[in-house]
């Protein structure tokens, strides 16, 4: 085993983040025509308001992360995408981009200062908290999208097979996706 390495976890949960996202998408496509968009009991009335809230809050967040200028332009259109295969296309690019961000992390740049636009201000966050906050709410909702399947025609998919070495078994489809191998995950 290697030495302790403070940024560790936020590689690891950016990995789980893309795969996880990969098998619950992948899910979604597999529903009956109506489903995606049916009226459903959650925060969000639909798995596809649901899907298009997440990708809208990680355009939000990455983009600061990353220092750029998006700001609430990132909620410009509420549900930018009615088609899941754009959706997914969306996501996977955000998802990337929170890895390259992850991976280039150091102990250094997350303590740094990441500037938000708010509609009144500019709130500004430590880079480690803002990556906390970014990943968790990913979690919180692809919890109610897992939970919202549960009444299709779809199986709710397992997502927490992403993080620890013995699972390494059932996330091959979802590395192959991304041309990742094992090696990635347990650095």
């Amino acid at each position: 085993m290697s030495a302790f390495d403070a940024v560790r976890v936020f590689r690891k949960l950016a990995y789980n983040n893309a795969l996880a996202n990969i098998r619950l998408h992948r899910a979604c496509a597999a529903l009956q025509p109506g489903e995606f968009e049916a009226k459903r009991t959650s925060f969000f009335p639909s798995i596809k308001s649901t899907l298009n809230h997440i990708l809208t809050v990680d355009w939000f967040y990455v983009d600061a992360l990353e220092g750029g200028t998006l700001g609430l332009g990132a909620f410009d259109i509420e549900e930018p995408f009615d088609k899941l295969e754009d959706l997914s296309r969306q996501q996977a690019d955000v998802d990337r981009r929170l890895v390259v961000l992850c991976e280039g992390l150091t102990p250094e740049t997350a303590t740094r200062t990441v500037a938000i636009q708010r509609s009144d201000r500019i709130q500004r966050e430590r880079a480690d908290d803002v990556l906390s906050h970014v990943l968790q709410h990913q979690t919180h909702h692809r919890g109610q999208v897992h939970a919202m399947l549960a009444g299709t025609s779809v199986a709710p998919p397992q997502l927490d097979e992403f993080i620890v070495a013995d699972d390494a078994r059932f996330r091959g489809a979802e590395l192959a996706v991304l041309s990742w191998d094992e090696t990635k995950l347990m650095r």
